[in-house]
């Protein structure tokens, strides 16, 4: 395996029988220079070419080192911890956030998340990806992130997941989420107990709502009865749910079911003391 092209001292692009890869590893391009072959053994990840990489590329060469590293190193401590492959795409997406974050933190610009909060309920273990990076950038910059970019980290990981949609569609959810407990905290009057067991389940439960929603699944039906019940033995949380789904409806176009919303009452009554 010879070296076609250096991008940095750890990354370099080859070519095998007409077909362009990226090889990482720990100081693999260090004092070699084009058609040097390189040592297997210091060999850790390899990227097949593709469109995306061309950016990966460009990320490689223009990125300080130390950031990229991180960033790699927080990958391949995602996928251990959470157990599952990550899209290659995180080695862009994460890299290149993480820099921009860490070169702003460091020029003065304050970080903050509004969605700190639902993130961390919602992804929790995305989340704890996120404290550990926090604690890993410090051993390694000696700089301390606050905790709202753990919340960003966290999305870039669960983002990454296969399956669960892009970064848009994450945000998007997590932004709804959010909207719709600031109406219900609004309209109970009262603040919500976020460590709470009831609260937990209202965010699993509209999360997966949303998600039913933009992959088109038929939604859970429930009995009429059960649901005049609610609508009358209820009727403070069943109003609140209806104000909760109108402001969907109007922000976002997203019209939820009367069964839904009967289900959502159901949340909504549990964090009434």
């Amino acid at each position: 395996m010879k070296i076609y092209k250096i991008l940095n001292n750890n990354a370099v692009v080859v070519k095998e029988n007409d077909e362009e890869k990226i090889v990482m590893g720990s100081g693999i391009a260090f004092q070699k220079k084009k058609n040097d072959v390189i040592n297997r053994q210091k060999i850790e990840k390899i990227f097949i070419m593709n469109e995306g990489n061309e950016k990966f590329q460009e990320l490689l060469k223009t990125l300080p080192e130390a950031h990229i590293q991180i960033a790699e190193d927080i990958i391949s401590y995602a996928e251990g911890y959470l157990k599952v492959p990550l899209s290659n795409h995180i080695h862009i997406s994460l890299t290149d956030h993480l820099s921009f974050a860490i070169e702003r933190h460091q020029q003065g610009f304050q970080i903050q998340n509004k969605l700190l909060n639902e993130i961390k309920n919602l992804y929790k273990k995305e989340f704890e990806v996120g404290k550990w990076s926090l604690d890993y950038i410090l051993e390694k910059l000696n700089l301390q992130l606050p905790l709202d970019e753990a919340g960003h980290i966290a999305l870039h990981i669960h983002t990454a997941k296969l399956g669960t949609g892009d970064m848009a569609s994450t945000l998007q959810q997590t932004t709804i989420i959010s909207e719709v407990i600031e109406v219900i905290h609004s309209e109970l009057g009262m603040t919500l107990d976020e460590d709470s067991i009831s609260y937990q389940r209202l965010l699993t439960h509209l999360r997966f709502a949303l998600t039913r929603i933009e992959n088109k699944e038929p939604f859970q039906a429930m009995d009429r009865d059960m649901l005049n019940i609610i609508q009358t033995k209820y009727k403070k949380a069943y109003d609140i749910a209806l104000k909760a789904a109108a402001f969907i409806k109007k922000e976002y176009k997203i019209n939820l079911p009367e069964s839904e919303i009967g289900y959502i009452s159901l949340h909504i009554q549990r964090l009434i003391p």
